[in-house]
């Protein structure tokens, strides 16, 4: 496994990986003892930011789980204000951002600002090129109010699809309809394709999905030939599982890449091109999630650059992957990482039609910490596989291998702190 050298490592200092990892391993500290360390602390000694993932790290489905409000309030002064850069990263992508920092408000007892976090969407708000183009959006919740808050004018939905298209879904008998609706004449064209997460009835998305896609974003007739290339399709969030309420990890929005990818394959011959790929473990996203951390440390009155970033998340093949993957991109030279790709050979900014020089880059190292408290355990250590998502393979096993493994999101607070010697 991919923790093996890492645990070797850790044993010879005389660590463990387990529920008394920080304290056997660096002395063990009080709450008491650790806010009264945090207290000292001076804006100007801050020179590092926190990028938290959240189901399996903060919360497993709706249940909020132990030490996670206490990890936070460490993070906070007197006055309930951040003192450290904070920013949440989810591959989430049913909420608006609004929305998600006041269910995290709610959870944590603080106040978290949406400017805060990180959906797995937020990072198409840079692709505005694509803002003005007819979009078809799947995935679930309000799609429509989140395709407008990114951006997107020309807004189409796979239900509206399918009432304009109804005899293309036909899987579910107790749903087919045998006769055409008169709104096919007057359904636009759809230009590009934006999946923005699992939606609920995946048999009429995915067969309405290829329809689009297939005769190039009409489905009013056959196609006499596939195109080539197919519409564009910038897809959100690839974590093929994630972990709830259950015992066992969750099918992800990598699951139903997976079923499109292959379905998509079958029928037509030819593999499934993404434009983009957005969310962890993406460099888009990170690159994404670095800027609005270097603002939340202006916003809390931190000036000096954010050198350190520490990426906490609970799946080693999207936190995990995507930190290490990231500290890749900021290990190389400025030049290379400017020629660098978050996906293939181009340049980030020509991708995202933005300006280089407002790319408020300040990090040089980004480290990843794994939390026992979600998809990863160490007593399923052994049934972990390499989930990665397919356009990223294939991945060195270097890649997955977490900085720092710790039991849970305070014990993670309390680790990095002790990292970077504040006292």
């Amino acid at each position: 496994m991919a923790l093996q050298h890492w645990r070797s490592s850790l044993n010879k200092l005389g660590g463990q990986v387990s529920l008394d990892l920080v304290a056997s391993s660096f002395g063990k500290l009080t709450s008491q003892g650790f806010s009264r360390r945090f207290c000292s602390i001076k804006q100007n000694d801050i020179k590092f930011g926190l990028l938290f993932d959240i189901d399996g790290v903060i919360v497993r489905g709706r249940k909020v789980l132990p030490f996670a409000p206490e990890a936070f309030r460490h993070l906070l002064d007197g006055n309930g204000n951040f003192r450290v850069p904070t920013v949440f990263v989810t591959n989430a992508g049913n909420l608006l951002r609004h929305d998600k920092a006041m269910q995290l408000s709610k959870w944590l007892g603080i106040e978290i600002h949406e400017d805060q976090v990180v959906m797995a969407h937020s990072p198409l708000r840079l692709f505005q090129n694509f803002h003005d183009k007819r979009v078809l959006v799947s995935g679930q919740g309000p799609v429509a109010d989140i395709a407008k808050n990114l951006g997107f004018t020309k807004i189409t939905t796979v239900d509206e699809v399918r009432q304009a298209f109804p005899v293309l879904d036909a899987v579910d008998h107790k749903r087919r309809v045998s006769a055409p609706s008169p709104l096919e004449k007057s359904f636009p064209r759809i230009e590009a394709v934006v999946l923005f997460g699992e939606p609920i009835r995946w048999e009429t998305s995915l067969q309405l999905l290829v329809d689009v896609l297939m005769t190039n974003g009409l489905p009013s007739e056959a196609p006499k030939v596939v195109p080539r290339p197919h519409l564009p399709i910038l897809a959100c969030n690839m974590d093929l599982q994630w972990m709830a309420e259950a015992c066992m990890p969750r099918f992800g929005h990598g699951a139903f890449l997976v079923c499109l990818e292959n379905l998509y394959k079958k029928i037509t011959g030819q593999d499934l091109i993404y434009t983009a790929l957005i969310g962890k473990p993406s460099e888009i996203t990170y690159f994404h999630a670095e800027r609005m951390l270097v603002k939340h440390a202006r916003k809390i009155g931190i000036n000096g650059p954010i050198r350190r970033l520490y990426a906490v998340g609970d799946n080693i093949n999207t936190d995990i992957f995507g930190a290490n993957l990231y500290n890749q991109y900021l290990s190389r030279s400025l030049v290379a990482a400017k020629r660098s790709v978050a996906m293939g050979a181009r340049n980030i900014y020509h991708l995202l039609g933005g300006d280089p020089r407002d790319n408020m880059q300040e990090a040089e190292q980004c480290f990843s910490v794994l939390v026992e408290t979600g998809v990863y355990s160490h007593d399923r250590e052994d049934c972990l596989l390499d989930h990665s998502p397919r356009d990223f393979l294939p991945v060195e096993e270097k890649l997955r291998e977490p900085n720092y493994c710790v039991a849970n999101v305070l014990h993670a607070v309390e680790h990095i702190f002790q990292q970077e010697n504040l006292h």
